[in-house]
């Protein structure tokens, strides 16, 4: 079975001469790169793993010191390069807490069981995430992920079922 990944940062440049990188972080927990002792960087189509020798906070960045990689040629072939975790080794999730990957493509339905269409983004606000969910036709539905809205989610079947509060959908 292939592992399933979690994208938690991207490589965006180097740092000195010592081989060390500059990550920009892409996890809503940055400091989950505490809990690491190594990373698979994932580039083009290919993938290694690497253990993780030192790592210390760069302004709005990381800097880490990946084993192997001694020189500052070899941390600029990194460069734009993706650091990824199995879902293994993913932080545990709270009661009602979803990974954001396994909520796209999901099948959204309304209370009535009606199908509204596929979840393909989620908009991060500052107060509360909001789903974008297309129709098979029609404009797309912005339903805002509260708990007066989204009723269920069954991350197994892929389905969520949600209400729509007035005016969020034309009927």
């Amino acid at each position: 079975m292939i592992e399933d990944f979690f994208d938690i940062g991207k490589i965006v440049n180097v740092h000195g001469l010592r081989g060390e990188i500059r990550v920009m972080p892409v996890t809503d927990d940055p400091s989950r790169f505490d809990l690491l002792d190594s990373v698979e960087v994932f580039q083009n189509s290919t993938s290694k793993t690497y253990s993780i020798e030192r790592m210390r906070p760069h302004k709005a960045l990381l800097v880490l010191k990946l084993k192997d990689i001694e020189d500052r040629t070899a941390a600029e072939a990194l460069v734009g390069s993706v650091i990824k975790v199995p879902r293994s080794k993913a932080l545990p999730l709270e009661d009602d807490e979803y990974y954001q990957k396994d909520l796209l493509d999901m099948s959204v339905l309304n209370e009535n069981g009606e199908e509204l269409g596929t979840l393909v983004q989620i908009i991060e606000t500052g107060a509360n995430d909001v789903y974008v969910v297309r129709p098979k036709s029609g404009k797309d539905l912005l339903i805002p992920a509260i708990k007066e809205c989204i009723l269920a989610v069954n991350v197994p079947e892929s389905k969520m079922t949600v209400r729509l509060m007035k005016g969020l959908r034309d009927l």
